[in-house]
C-alpha cells in the first residue's frame, strides 16, 4: 500500500522496466483475455489516451496498480486478475482495502503517514486493521504477513500498538440536509419527523458526550454552594453584598467599553475627514508630535492616511494609532505631485513644516473623554446603595469576599459550561428545526409552521446533493433556462465537482453564456448563506467550476485525449465526476417536468454517456 497515486504508478513502471516478470505464458494469456474484455467498449482512439498499451505490458506480466485516478474499467481488470491469482503484486492506495474483498499472502505498508486532505496524519488503529486485514487468503494461506516499511523516526511499539487494539469508537456522520427535510415532512409530517431524528444514532452520540459536562456542573455547584456558605456574616446577607459589588464592577466595565468604542467611532470620523496638507497631532512613544498629511488613504476598509514628520519619516497610520480622536491644528500646500519615494521631496516638506510650525505654532485640542452621564448615575447610586449595606462595615468583610468572589467566578464558568451542554443536546432535532425554517422562509413548507411541503419542495425532494437548496433555487430562478446541452452540463459540474488540491490553470466557464449563468448561480448560493447564517446554520461550499471547461468540451463531442489534457485530470477522476453530472442532470430532469430544460437534460445524458464514460459502472 502506497498513500499515493503518483508513487502507486512510479512503483509499476521501476518493476516493469526492471524486466521482472511474474507470470507464464499460459497466465499471460488469461490476463490478456481479461483486459481484452473489459476493455471492448472503447475505441482505439480512447486506449491510446488512456496509455493502454504501457498499463497491458505490466499487467500481463503480473504488476499492477490500484487507485481512484485508474479508469473503473481497469481497476476492474486489476480486481478480477488479483483476485484470480493471476497478477501477483499489486501497488494500491487504501481504496483496494475498502469495500471489496480482496484478499493477499502478504501485504506491505510503505509508511504510516498519509494525507488526509488537510494535512499528513499517522493512519488510525482502525485503518491499519483495515489494510493488514488482507493478509491471507482464505482456504490457501495457513497465515498472512504484515509487514511495515521501517523509516527515519518509527517508533517499533507504535506499530505494536496499532496491531494489538481491536476496539475502534464509531463515529456517525448523519446530518439532516433540505432535501431530507422536504421529504421527510411529506411522508410523516414535521412533529413525527423531529421525534425520529431525536432517537437516531448521531444523536445519541451527541446526547452522550453531554454527560461529561453534567458532571461537571453538578460538581461546580456543589462547590459554588460551600463557597457561599464560607461567606456567610452574621450582619447581614453576604450574597446579596457581593452580587451587589458585582454588579458595580459589570456596569462600570460596560461604561468603559462604551468609552472606548464610542472613541474609535468618533476617531475614525476624524481619520476620513483628513484631507492632504493638513497638520495633525500624532502620538509616539514618548511624546507626540505634529505631522502633515501627504495621502490620505480612504481607498481601503478603514483610513490609513500616511503623513510626514519633522525628522522627514513616512508613517502610515490606522485608527489603533490613535488612543483618543485625532485633530487638524492647521494646513499647509503640499506640492501636486508629491513624491513620497524622493529623500528631496521628503527634506524640502519637511523643511516647510518645520517652518510653518515656528511660524504658526498649531494648538493641541483638550480630551474630551466625557463618560456616559447616565452609567455615572447609576454607578453613583449602586455605590450609595453598597454603602449603606450592614455587611459594608464588617471587620471580617474582605474574608467573607474572597469565598464570595470565588462562588461568583465558579458561577461564571459553570454558565459557560451551561451553554456547551445546551449546544450539543438535541442538536440533530434543532439542525432539523432551523433547516425547515429556512424552508418555510423560502417557500418549500407551507407557512403555517412548516407542517405541509409546498409545490416547491415537492421539486427540491428529487434533488439529492451537497447543493440540493442552492439548485432548486437556480431551477425557481430560471438560471438554467435556454442553455445548450454542453453550457448545461458546464454550470451543473459546478454543483457536484470538488477539486483536488491546487489547480494546474486558473479554472473559467466555457463561453460567456455559460459564465452568465454561473454568476446568477453564485448569487444564489451567497443568498442561501445568508439565510443559513441567520438561521444559525453551517454554509455549503461555493459552487466549484474546475470541472466546466471539461465537461463543456466532452458533451460538445471532444475527444479523451483533448479533454484530459485540458483538465489536468486522470481517467478515473473524469468518469467520476462525469457521472456524478449524468446524475445531477437526471436529477434535474426529474424535479422539473416536462419542457423543454427536461429535454436539455436529457440530451445531456445522452451526449456525456459514450466512450469512457459509458463503459463505467453506475456506481463507482
Amino acid at each position: 500500500f502506497i498513500f499515493s497515486r503518483q508513487g502507486c504508478d512510479t512503483a509499476v513502471g521501476q518493476l516493469a522496466s526492471s524486466g521482472l516478470r511474474l507470470t507464464t505464458p499460459k497466465e499471460r494469456g488469461a490476463l490478456a483475455e481479461i483486459a481484452s474484455r473489459h476493455t471492448a467498449g472503447l475505441s482505439p482512439s480512447d486506449l491510446a489516451a488512456l496509455e493502454y498499451d504501457r498499463f497491458l505490458a505490466a499487467f500481463t506480466d503480473g504488476i499492477a496498480a490500484h487507485h481512484a485516478g485508474l479508469l473503473p474499467a481497469f481497476k476492474e481488470m486489476v480486481e478480477e486478475a488479483f483476485g484470480a491469482g493471476l497478477v501477483k503484486v499489486v501497488f494500491a492506495t487504501e481504496t483496494l482495502a475498502l469495500g471489496i474483498n480482496m484478499p493477499a499472502r502478504s501485504v506491505v505498508l510503505e509508511k504510516l503517514v498519509k494525507y488526509n486532505g488537510e494535512t499528513h496524519a499517522d493512519i488510525t488503529a482502525g485503518e491499519y486493521t483495515q489494510l493488514t486485514g488482507r493478509a491471507g487468503r482464505r482456504g490457501i494461506d495457513v497465515e498472512g504477513h504484515a509487514v511495515v516499511c521501517w523509516q527515519a523516526g518509527l517508533e517499533p511499539r507504535a506499530v505494536a500498538g496499532l496491531a494489538s487494539r481491536r476496539t475502534y469508537p464509531l463515529r456517525s456522520s448523519f446530518q439532516p440536509t433540505y432535501n431530507m427535510a422536504v421529504n421527510l415532512v411529506a411522508t410523516v409530517g414535521r412533529e413525527r419527523a423531529r421525534g425520529l431524528l431525536e432517537q437516531s444514532f448521531a444523536q445519541y452520540q451527541s446526547d452522550r458526550s453531554v454527560v461529561g459536562l453534567a458532571h461537571s456542573i453538578a460538581a461546580n455547584r456543589a462547590r459554588i454552594a460551600d463557597e457561599w456558605a464560607g461567606a456567610a456574616c452574621d450582619r447581614g446577607d453576604a450574597e446579596e453584598y457581593f452580587r451587589l459589588r458585582g454588579r458595580i464592577s459589570a456596569v462600570e466595565a460596560q461604561a468603559a467599553r462604551e468609552r472606548r468604542s464610542d472613541r474609535r467611532a468618533e476617531t475614525i470620523e476624524a481619520m476620513q475627514a483628513f484631507r492632504v496638507g493638513d497638520i495633525i497631532d500624532v502620538p509616539g512613544k514618548r511624546h507626540r508630535h505634529w505631522a502633515v498629511v501627504v495621502d490620505a488613504g480612504l481607498g481601503g476598509a478603514g483610513p490609513t492616511p500616511t503623513v510626514l514628520t519633522v525628522d522627514r519619516q513616512l508613517k502610515r497610520l490606522s485608527s489603533a494609532d490613535f488612543p483618543e480622536p485625532p485633530s487638524v491644528g492647521a494646513h499647509m500646500k503640499v506640492p501636486k505631485h508629491f513624491d513620497s519615494r524622493s529623500a528631496s521631496f521628503r527634506r524640502n516638506l519637511a523643511a516647510a513644516l518645520e517652518a510653518k510650525l515656528r511660524r504658526e505654532p498649531p494648538t493641541r485640542s483638550a480630551s474630551a473623554d466625557a463618560a456616559d452621564p447616565d452609567a455615572v448615575a447609576r454607578i453613583a447610586e449602586l455605590r450609595m446603595e453598597l454603602r449603606a449595606h450592614p455587611v459594608h462595615d464588617c471587620p471580617d468583610r474582605e474574608v467573607h469576599a474572597r469565598h464570595a468572589e470565588s462562588a461568583l467566578r465558579l458561577e461564571r464558568d459553570t454558565e459557560t459550561v451551561q451553554r456547551q451542554a445546551d449546544r450539543r443536546t438535541n442538536t440533530i432535532a434543532v439542525r432539523f428545526d432551523r433547516i425547515c425554517s429556512v424552508l418555510e422562509s423560502l417557500g418549500y413548507l407551507s407557512p403555517d409552521g412548516g407542517r405541509q411541503v409546498t409545490e416547491s419542495g415537492r421539486m427540491l425532494a428529487r434533488i439529492y446533493s451537497e447543493l440540493d437548496l442552492v439548485t432548486a433555487e437556480a431551477v425557481r430562478d430560471g438560471v438554467f433556462d435556454g442553455l445548450s446541452a454542453p453550457q448545461l452540463a458546464a454550470v451543473v459540474s459546478s454543483l457536484v465537482y470538488e477539486a483536488r488540491g491546487d489547480r494546474r490553470n486558473p479554472a473559467r466557464m466555457p463561453d460567456r453564456r455559460s459564465e452568465d449563468a454561473q454568476i446568477r448561480l453564485r448569487n444564489i448560493w451567497r443568498q442561501v448563506s445568508l439565510s443559513e447564517r441567520d438561521h444559525r446554520l453551517p454554509s455549503h461550499d461555493e459552487p466549484d467550476i474546475g470541472f466546466a471547461e471539461a465537461i463543456h468540451a466532452w458533451t460538445a463531442g471532444a475527444e479523451l485525449a483533448d479533454v484530459l489534457y485540458l483538465s489536468g485530470l486522470t481517467a478515473g477522476d473524469f468518469v467520476r465526476w462525469a457521472r456524478q453530472v449524468v446524475d445531477a442532470a437526471g436529477q434535474l430532469a426529474d424535479a422539473v417536468g416536462a419542457g423543454p430544460l427536461r429535454d436539455t437534460c436529457r440530451e445531456l445524458v445522452f451526449r456525456v454517456r459514450r466512450g469512457v464514460v459509458d463503459a463505467a459502472p453506475l456506481e463507482d
